[in-house]
């Protein structure tokens, strides 16, 4: 029944957390990085202009990157402004109105909160028009889970249909729940603020190789040349970029953790 339901899921012209678009003005900055990313590449690695232009069809794969990460944020701030709403749902139950009419109320203390244009606020406005159009709030919440892939989020749209199906008492599973996401936000900041020293050093150690490489080349001039402009430089020269991109994606896979 569960499995038939998220079927059913509603769809709509949503936003897709997991699917950053950027916008013209973020994607002429993130354009600018990827060449000067690809311009500092080709000429510690390879001294050469060519190698820069070889390099830039590699340049959609750093919007990638970009895209990925600016979706991660998008994502961790929904889940925290979710977490609000819930609490203010579980508020407007308790004050003595229906569930959906909670989802309803709970857009004027989330607007207050976080403003008219915020995540939470777009997806509240759009379960209210759904209940006004008579479309059941399982649903509606279910294609909110969907599309924001994330974990809390589905797991509250599982156990919100459950309740609301064996008539469970929804004001105590509203708290528990966002308590439940409270306590996880609340872990990851603890984690966050831990290894943040760490994730610092490893920015640090990230750009320690071309200091190094440029220390080298003003006080010795001459001393790389062997290295560019010839077959053999050129491939012990790609070597080193790959180890070094290997590198660079381990440490940053070392200090993501999620809870």
């Amino acid at each position: 029944m569960l499995k038939n339901s998220r079927q059913q899921v509603l769809t709509h012209k949503g936003i897709d957390y997991e699917n950053y678009i950027l916008n013209p003005g973020e994607y002429a900055l993130y354009t600018a990085q990827g060449f000067l990313l690809l311009g500092i590449i080709s000429y510690f690695f390879y001294r050469s202009i060519w190698a820069f232009l070889i390099l830039i069809p590699s340049l959609p794969f750093f919007l990638k990157l970009k895209k990925r990460e600016l979706a991660g944020k998008r994502k961790e701030e929904l889940n925290a402004q979710f977490k609000d709403a819930v609490l203010a749902v579980s508020a407007n139950q308790r004050a003595g109105y229906s569930v959906e009419n909670s989802f309803r109320e709970s857009y004027k203390d989330m607007s207050v909160l976080y403003g008219k244009e915020s995540y939470i606020c777009t997806e509240l406005n759009y379960i209210a028009k759904g209940l006004d159009n008579n479309i059941v709030l399982e649903k509606l919440l279910y294609d909110l889970a969907v599309r924001s892939h994330i974990q809390d989020i589905m797991q509250f749209a599982d156990v919100f249909m459950i309740a609301k199906r064996n008539g469970g008492n929804m004001t105590e599973i509203l708290a528990e729940t966002a308590d439940t996401i409270e306590q996880k936000i609340m872990v990851d900041k603890e984690i966050q603020v831990m290894i943040s020293s760490k994730k610092m050093e490893q920015k640090i150690m990230n750009v320690i190789p071309f200091i190094i490489i440029l220390y080298i080349d003003i006080t010795s001039k001459g001393f790389f040349d062997a290295l560019y402009h010839n077959p053999v430089g050129v491939t012990v020269m790609t070597a080193c970029l790959f180890v070094y991109i290997a590198a660079l994606l381990m440490s940053g896979k070392i200090v993501e953790i999620e809870v």
